[in-house]
This record gives structure tokens, sequence and C-alpha cells, in this order.
């Protein structure tokens, strides 16, 4: 009976070191896996303030395109009479562009807004050739003609558009790089003095 007690004594004494022993390797792998969460969670501000740096100059860069378009043309600053009083015709831009088949930037794409202003009186012969629009350099008084009939809009018939409605139109003109003013001349239309022009 004591040999039976002594054996079952012997059993449980091995049973219980081995589970302190499996006890003791789970805890030390439990703090292996908690010092390596705080050496990444320590790792991480320093990765933090990266994005912030990033986006920073590009804040910073942004202000730029808005300085560049400080020679635009403002909405009814540039606004001139057609046919007498039955229409009158309005600049919306004078931007510099790139000719696609050159790849020179002598073009200057000037668009407008024709808008019919008489309620009567007008007839069918009240046509604005835009296609025709021509513009001058201001100080050397050197003209400039539309780069071609496919880069306008051609004509616009005030027959055609209702009282107080408007037509927009454009026209490709073929400007020297360098000039940064010009005087537009719009067929049937008083002339536009010195508009800018917007890179």
């Amino acid at each position: 009976m004591s040999t039976f007690l002594s054996g079952v004594a012997v059993l449980l004494s091995t049973l219980a070191l081995g589970c302190s022993g499996y006890v003791a390797y789970e805890v030390f792998t439990l703090r292996q896996t908690l010092n390596a969460t705080n050496t990444a969670s320590s790792t991480i501000p320093t990765q933090v303030p990266s994005p912030t740096a990033t986006t920073s100059p590009q804040a910073t860069a942004s202000p730029s395109p808005a300085s560049a378009t400080t020679s635009a043309i403002s909405p009814g600053q540039f606004v001139q009479p057609a046919f007498g009083k039955k229409a009158e015709v309005e600049l919306l831009s004078a931007k510099r562009i790139k000719d696609p088949e050159t790849g020179n930037r002598d073009v200057v794409n000037l668009q407008m807004r024709i808008r019919r202003l008489a309620t009567d009186g007008v007839v069918g012969s009240d046509v604005i050739s835009v296609a025709t629009t021509t513009a001058r350099n201001p100080e050397t008084s050197v003209t400039y003609k539309g780069v071609a009939l496919n880069r306008s809009t051609g004509s616009v018939s005030l027959f055609q558009v209702r009282p107080q409605a408007s037509a927009d139109a454009y026209i490709w003109v073929r400007v020297p790089d360098g000039i940064n003013n010009l005087d537009i001349f719009v067929p049937d239309t008083a002339a536009f003095k010195n508009v800018p022009i917007s890179n």
C-alpha cells in the first residue's frame, strides 16, 4: 500500500514539475511578444510625422497656380456693343496654348460670349463672323489672324439667337510667344483694347 502511494506521489510530482515548466515557457513567450509589441509601438510615433511633412510642401506649393491667373480676364471686364445696340460681345478669356501640330506656344485661344439684346429689328444678315477676328500688338501695330477655319466656331447669327440669350464662340489666333497684351477686333463689334493674355 505504501509503495502504491509513493508511486502516485512520484507521478503527481512529475506532473507538477512538467506543468510548472510549461507555465514558465508560456510566461517567457508572452513576455517576448509584449516586448516586440512595445518596440513596434515605440517606432510608430517616429513614422507618423512623415506624412504631415510630405503634405506641408504641397500646401505651400498650391498658391503658385493662383498667382499665375492674376492676369486672367475678370467677368464683365471686356464687353463691347455689336451691330449698334442689337448685341454685345464679352471676352471670356485670352489664353496662350500650345499648337498641337507644331508644339509651339504661339497660339492664343480667344473665347467670347455673344448676347442678343434687341427684341426686334434683327435681320438675317446680322451675323458676327468669329472666324475673321484679328488681333494687334498694341506696341508695334502688327496684326495677327486666325490659325485656320476649323480652329473657330465660324459665324454666329443674331437672328437665330433669342432675345437676351447668348451663344459662346472661340477662335485660335496665331500670336508669337512673348506678347502679353493684344487689341482684339471682332467683326461688327467695337474694339477690345489692351487685353491681357494668360498662360
